[in-house]
């Protein structure tokens, strides 16, 4: 798959006439708990030749592919992605933490990781969590046999919510095994032995709900919901100044 990878990339590059600046993972791959057969959740940054800028009318600004069973590939123009960045969207945010990175213009991810807290706001932070874990808690997890790929969405979507929480002024982190630091102890055998399972099973892998483990996720969506209006407002220096260095350097 990395070669796959490699040549999907390249493919886009020669086709669209674009410039890859950043590619990784972004899904349960890079998160730390894939399944044996997790496709491979590739989302990457580009950019145009610097006269694709210069028109009146902006261009499209994200490239989407069909899915298939191996491969989810995804990008974002530079100046959209340094837009999203200055708003604090947490998709973002992610991708420039992913530990499993595909290709990368040499010191491209060094030069935007300075601008994250600047750009960073936990109430928008917190309203992506709680949106990815509302699902969990009113649709995936009711029944008596649930998803297993499902449950560890909506975990992790649990402790980022209660990381921006407990560190407002602090960009969750996207691995799982960091933000299992605030998991409560009395869960932690659970959830061990339904990491064992899910690294073994398909996607598709059911199990009996967890009773005291959606329980949790039912709690931290009440305290995330109650957390929404009394979050800090961080006062950060405005990054659009620098942010339009960044863009101007890396077309």
């Amino acid at each position: 798959m990395p070669a796959r990878i490699q040549a999907a990339l390249a493919a886009l590059e020669a086709t669209h006439g674009i410039r890859v600046l950043y590619a990784c993972e972004s899904g349960s791959r890079a998160w730390g708990f894939p399944s044996p057969d997790s496709d491979y959740d590739v989302r990457f940054i580009y950019s145009h030749p610097a006269h694709w800028y210069l028109t009146l009318d902006e261009g499209p600004d994200t490239l989407n592919f069909p899915i298939d069973d191996e491969l989810d590939l995804a990008g974002w123009e530079l100046r959209k992605a340094l837009k999203l960045l200055r708003g604090s969207n947490a998709a973002l945010f992610e991708w420039l933490q992913s530990p499993v990175v595909y290709q990368e213009a040499p010191g491209f991810r060094a030069a935007l990781e300075p601008w994250l807290p600047a750009g960073w706001n936990p109430r928008a932070g917190l309203h992506h969590y709680l949106g990815q874990l509302r699902r969990g808690v009113t649709d995936d997890l009711t029944g008596e046999q649930v998803r297993l790929k499902r449950l560890f969405y909506a975990l992790r979507s649990a402790l980022a919510a209660r990381w921006i929480q407990h560190h407002p002024d602090q960009v969750p982190p996207m691995e799982f095994a960091l933000l299992r630091e605030l998991l409560p102890p009395e869960l932690n055998d659970t959830v061990d032995e339904l990491l064992a399972r899910k690294a073994t099973a398909d996607e598709k892998t059911t199990v009996p709900r967890p009773a005291a483990l959606v329980a949790y996720l039912q709690q931290a969506y009440d305290a995330g919901q109650n957390a929404r209006a009394i979050l800090p407002v961080l006062r950060r220096p405005e990054p659009t100044p620098a942010l339009d260095a960044v863009f101007r350097a890396w077309l």
